[in-house]
């Protein structure tokens, strides 16, 4: 025979021995066709690729991870007079979580609505944040990466149904929410120099 018949015949021998010791090797559930594995076979198969699946560099991790490293943090660089900005560093990739009511409530089909209309703008404008409806008419918004939720508060109070805006235990108004309110407070001061005025003229009398 040929030296390299001899070798190649070798080599696929070698191959298929250690191809049946694998299977050999085998527990009984995974040598089961795929169509027959029952919901314990899956969770078994999913464990085993957990285990064998390299584990994500901490660096790596998606932001909000509670195991990726936070950034360093120079206090000497930022503006202590400036309350949000020192806020907006402190956050920096954790998890940050935002209160969103709308004005003129509606129902609750029409919060989901202009509420995902928000998020899409969000995301227009490069912010990542998730959306879940916890009252009719509010919603929460989560940025897994905290800096950015200052951002979204900015464009959110620009927009003509926002009310208000619960951030870090700081509520902002909606500035079309400020307007709406502006005419009642006006109408009750001319009230007053109304009356105020009425209490005068009696007395001169």
């Amino acid at each position: 025979m040929h030296p390299l018949a001899y070798i190649l015949c070798l080599s696929l021998l070698l191959l298929t021995s250690a191809k049946k010791a694998s299977d050999e090797a085998k527990p009984d559930w995974a040598k089961k066709n795929i169509g027959d594995y029952t919901d314990a076979d899956l969770e078994r198969l999913l464990d085993q690729w957990d285990e064998d699946e390299e584990p994500i560099p901490a660096d790596e991790l998606p932001d909000g991870h509670p195991d990726k490293p936070q950034p360093q943090l120079d206090l000497s660089k930022l503006d202590m007079s400036n309350p949000e900005e020192v806020m907006k560093a402190t956050k920096t990739g954790k998890t940050v979580m935002m209160f969103v009511r709308i004005t003129n409530f509606k129902t609750k089909e029409e919060t989901e609505e202009v509420t995902s209309l928000w998020q899409t703008g969000l995301y227009n404008n490069h912010v990542q944040a998730e959306r879940f409806l916890i009252e009719d008419d509010r919603v929460m918004f989560m940025f897994r990466d905290g800096k950015y939720a200052w951002e979204a508060k900015d464009f959110l109070v620009e927009q003509e149904r926002c009310e208000e805006v619960q951030l870090e235990q700081q509520t902002y108004k909606g500035k079309h929410a400020v307007e709406k309110d502006e005419p009642k407070k006006k109408e009750k001061k001319d009230k007053k120099k109304k009356k105020g005025k009425a209490t005068v003229e009696k007395v001169e009398l």
